[in-house]
């Protein structure tokens, strides 16, 4: 098996300054750049950046953002996590791409997805009751446009094309993903397209995902196309010592699950419940031994290929989403690949 690559994800929250306050929404987006920065120094394979329409999240083009981090940066990949193709338009998206790609030198990656919100749908004009067909069209839609040869497509969700040729072209075929969040039918999607397969494991333990690995390496081989490694995300924090990062992370993890869960009915988050995700759990926080203990065996688990870290949630201190940042790099990624060797 190649080497587990390793990333960060961020979905852009507002951070907090030292004396506790709300950054701007542009400071924000700096320091996603600078943390970019830390990650391509420190040894991480890939940044992904999530798409969101809320006012405690800083990136709505998730891309734009790509594009200034590919000028500071030599060699991390750069990725979404995820575009919101439902409520976008697949030839913008590629254009998008295929332009950090080019600034970049190839290092772009599609990550593509339905998205877990649903503020884009509105935003943009699109129907929530067209949710599956939007997503079914647009991804079919965007997998003709990877062969970057003149494109004849028609659906109802945009106009038809005839022979059309999008531009600029890449200098090799664009990386691309596909995000599920649960659904065989989007995992059985992914492996009829040839497609890579994130996983996004929000909650619970991930050996329950593990029936959707299956489902995606038998899926490719029944339909004769390509099973690629799997990959898979979860959030967690890193800190200097398993007690600290608990201190650090449970009120601004708190703080933003309390808010979306305002708006879809759920129960305020609790400290046990807090604690359970931490123990065996989607949380994967603490010191970078106990975290680099966690990754490895999910990774072993489920047998994925990739693993990344969705290092910030709520409105953590922007030092200390740096200070995560640099040791993912230094210290856990090296520590796992050990684990895994070993």
């Amino acid at each position: 098996m190649s080497e587990l690559v390793m990333g960060l994800d961020t979905f852009g929250e507002v951070p907090v300054d030292d004396r506790g306050v709300l950054v701007s929404q542009a400071a924000a987006i700096r320091q996603v750049l600078d943390e970019a920065v830390i990650a391509d120094q420190t040894g991480v394979d890939v940044i992904a950046l999530g798409e969101h329409h809320r006012s405690e999240y800083a990136i709505s083009s998730p891309e734009t953002l790509l594009a200034g981090i590919a000028t500071r940066t030599e060699r991390i990949k750069l990725a979404t996590a995820v575009t919101v193709l439902s409520s976008d338009d697949p030839v913008r998206v590629f254009q998008r791409f295929a332009t950090v790609d080019a600034l970049s030198n190839g290092r772009a990656q599609a990550i593509l997805g339905r998205g877990s919100f649903t503020e884009s749908f509105p935003l943009f004009g699109y129907d929530l009751a067209d949710y599956d067909v939007l997503f079914e069209e647009k991804l079919d839609l965007f997998v003709k446009l990877l062969d970057e040869k003149p494109v004849d497509w028609s659906g109802t969700t945009r106009p038809a094309l005839k022979n059309a040729d999008v531009f600029p072209k890449t200098e090799g075929r664009l990386d691309t993903w596909v995000g599920v969040g649960g659904s065989p039918q989007s995992v059985v999607r992914t492996a009829q397209y040839g497609l890579k397969l994130m996983l996004a494991i929000i909650g619970g333990p991930a050996e329950r995902f593990a029936p959707y690995v299956d489902l995606y390496q038998r899926a490719a081989q029944e339909l004769g196309t390509t099973a690629h490694p799997v990959g898979m995300h979860s959030h967690g924090f890193i800190a200097d010592t398993d007690e600290q990062a608990k201190e650090l992370y449970y009120g601004p993890y708190k703080a933003g699950r309390d808010k979306i869960g305002a708006d879809r009915g759920w129960p305020p988050v609790t400290r046990a419940q807090f604690e359970s995700e931490v123990e065996g759990g989607s949380l994967y926080l603490g010191s970078p031994e106990t975290v680099a203990r966690r990754i490895a065996a999910s990774v072993k688990a489920l047998g994925v290929g990739r693993f990344d870290l969705t290092y910030t949630g709520g409105p953590l201190p922007a030092s200390a989403r740096s200070r995560t940042v640099e040791l993912y790099g230094t210290k856990v990624v090296p520590m796992v690949r050990d684990m895994l060797e070993g």
